[in-house]
């Protein structure tokens, strides 16, 4: 029996990538394809040099003085170092151009302007409306708006030196997104809306105008032209759900990057020796407790309160005898002269004190009644005798 769905078939398209890419290689509607492709038609006097190292070491190999360095990416983090080499390459006559939503605060403080920090939303279709960019009034005769249909251009420089600082393009809302900064010799074109550079923005309408209007001021032969596929792949990215991949940013700087590697060998070393079969813990056991003195402290309370001197006498003698008994194994039954001279020798107490002691206690067992004195004198007999044992 065939089911009734089995002759349906749905040819579904695939949903392109979404991820912001800027990669040259790239067609999907983020990607760079289109944009490095017009780059040739403009430059076509110029080869594109692609550079895939830092920019530090792309600067300790060249020394150009008109020369024009490209760089797109979605976010531009750089090292001391690179955003170093990037100044010395502007300040020697040479320009620098970048496009990204997200510019090394570094580099921007070193230029003397800020952006607005805009965080990239979720592709929602409730957030997606008809937006645009625009080139200034001013300085172009061009007055068209660049539209696509998309996330809103919210990007915008909210800082900048207007001694400097030329303002060449804008939003929709008329705030600056694309300026030109005088640095030393040379000059740096700043755009913080990548997206307007992208695949999908690029083909819409005559939207590629607006690419060649970017590039409108700097030459038109440079003395070489640099294509930056560095920065765009090791820069953490933000893919469309806003989620950050902090990995690739430590995996940027080599002191970090070292730090980590070390940090992940050092786990593996402690997964590894700390697999072994180790000993179980072993419980600590609790010391019997001498439950004899407890008791016989106990009963000594208990004949105090009642003042029964003669009761706890007894029991006082009675422990001391079988201390005796246990500790050196003595019959102390039939206490005399040769009981004393052993118990002397054994517990190393002098024969006149332990003779002593054994009278005291002689007297004390015959008497009727005992007094206070008579009992702290006993207990405190006793007590010179544990103390005088090894």
């Amino acid at each position: 029996m065939t089911l009734p769905f089995s002759s349906c078939n749905f040819n579904k398209q695939a949903v392109p990538s979404l991820k912001e890419t800027f990669s040259k290689k790239d067609k999907n509607p983020f990607g760079g394809y289109v944009f490095y492709n017009q780059l040739q038609q403009i430059f076509y006097h110029n080869d594109l040099h692609t550079e895939k190292q830092n920019f530090e070491t792309v600067w300790q190999h060249i020394s150009d003085t008109a020369s024009l360095y490209i760089s797109i990416s979605k976010n531009l983090y750089l090292s001391e170092a690179a955003q170093k080499a990037m100044l010395n390459y502007v300040n020697s006559g040479n320009t620098l151009f970048i496009s990204s939503e997200n510019i090394d605060s570094s580099l921007l403080d070193s230029l003397g302007c800020k952006t607005n920090h805009s965080v990239t939303k979720a592709a929602y279709p409730e957030d997606m409306t008809y937006t645009s960019v625009s080139m200034d009034k001013s300085l172009y005769y061009d007055t068209a708006l660049y539209t696509y249909f998309y996330l809103p251009f919210a990007g915008y420089f909210n800082k900048y030196d207007t001694s400097i600082t030329n303002i060449l393009g804008t939003n929709e809302k008329g705030r600056a997104n694309f300026i030109e900064i005088f640095y030393g010799k040379g000059r740096v074109f700043l755009q913080c809306e990548p997206r307007a550079l992208s695949n999908y923005f690029l083909l819409q309408h005559k939207n590629y105008l607006y690419l060649q209007n970017l590039f409108t001021f700097t030459a038109k032969i440079p003395e070489h032209v640099y294509w930056d596929d560095y920065y765009n792949k090791r820069n953490f990215s933000v893919s469309v759900n806003g989620d950050k991949n902090a990995f690739q940013l430590l995996l940027q700087y080599p002191a970090t990057a070292g730090a980590l590697w070390l940090l992940l060998l050092l786990l593996a070393l402690y997964i590894l020796c700390g697999g072994k079969r180790r000993q179980r813990i072993v419980t600590t056991i609790p010391p019997n407790t001498n439950t004899t003195v407890a008791f016989t402290e106990t009963i000594g309370r208990l004949y105090l309160q009642k003042k029964d001197n003669r009761n706890i006498a007894g029991k006082m003698i009675m422990y001391f005898h079988e201390h005796i008994r246990k500790q050196y194994f003595l019959n102390t039954s039939h206490v005399n002269d040769e009981f004393i001279t052993t118990l002397s020798k054994k517990s190393n107490v002098p024969y006149q004190t332990t003779a002593a002691l054994f009278k005291l206690i002689n007297r004390l067992q015959d008497a009727r009644e005992i007094s206070d004195e008579q009992l702290l004198f006993l207990n405190r007999q006793i007590d010179i005798f544990y103390k005088n044992n090894p």
